[in-house]
């Protein structure tokens, strides 16, 4: 079975977030853990969270995805920033664990002109003193599309980052096709190329997850413009080879088009057709 869902709000709580994707059509789904410019976190609700993980067990849902704030970067120039970063990363780490059969999804950050070396060791540092030796949910760096001074759009810094932190077995890839297409990985003509860079760089038992995405901007553009699928410059065709490959096929896939439940359930219904 295709596992895929999309980005769905838990302001109503995770019980109807898991009610709503599967009224799509899903089996799985993306939230923000809080805010996704920063902010509180809203109290967890033992109650329906245990409403949650019988539905996804009733509804065979494939891992969901817990993603972190956009305002987290542990790869900042300013001790303050990082500080701020690094409480956002455990708090939202210890919230997790009461989910079960979850992914933490987190942007790896901006090194903001001190350099890539710099950055990714402040993003190693970050994880090495956030992550609790008890923490059983997989964390996932999510590849970018290598704007600006952002570190990830390249398969050896996600790679420099997995290998440096203590405990390595913990971390996992989410590969974003548009970032992927963007920072100059040819998944339309050069898929399987692709797919044994990643092996090179991480392994593929690393890749955990992957977000679902056509894109508003032309190949290596480094731009994050996510458009809805097969109407971008990957193209449906392209995305019908990601989710039939043998070695991706069976990966949770969540979408981030831009679109309303309408045009995901949409877009879910034409992606299981096309699994088969």
């Amino acid at each position: 079975m295709l596992n895929i869902g999309c980005h769905i709000s838990i302001a109503k709580g995770f019980f109807h977030a898991g009610k709503e994707a599967r009224s799509i059509g899903a089996n799985t789904f993306q939230f923000f853990t809080r805010n996704p410019r920063g902010g509180k976190a809203k109290a967890l609700d033992p109650q329906d969270l245990g409403k949650l993980q019988q539905l996804m067990v009733e509804e065979d849902f494939a891992r969901i995805f817990a993603h972190g704030s956009y305002t987290m970067n542990l790869a900042s120039n300013k001790q303050e920033t990082r500080d701020f970063a690094k409480n956002l990363l455990k708090e939202d780490l210890k919230r997790v664990e009461a989910i079960t059969n979850c992914y933490y999804i987190f942007h790896p950050g901006s090194h903001v002109q001190q350099g890539v070396e710099q950055g990714i060791k402040y993003i190693i540092e970050a994880l090495n003193e956030t992550h609790d030796n008890n923490q059983s949910t997989p964390i996932l760096l999510e590849g970018m599309s290598g704007k600006g001074t952002e570190i990830g759009g390249n398969l050896k810094e996600l790679q420099q980052i997995i290998e440096g932190v203590e405990h390595p077995e913990r971390l996992g890839i989410c590969l974003d096709t548009c970032h992927l297409y963007s920072a100059g990985y040819d998944i339309v003509d050069r898929l399987e190329d692709v797919l044994e860079e990643i092996h090179q760089a991480v392994g593929m038992n690393r890749l955990k997850a992957i977000h679902l995405n056509d894109s508003k901007t032309p190949f290596h553009s480094n731009k994050d413009r996510h458009e809805v699928l097969g109407e971008g410059t990957i193209g449906w065709e392209a995305i019908e080879r990601i989710i039939r490959h043998p070695k991706l096929r069976n990966l949770p896939f969540n979408l981030e088009t831009p679109n309303d439940l309408s045009g995901y359930e949409r877009e879910i219904k034409k992606l299981r057709e096309a699994w088969l």
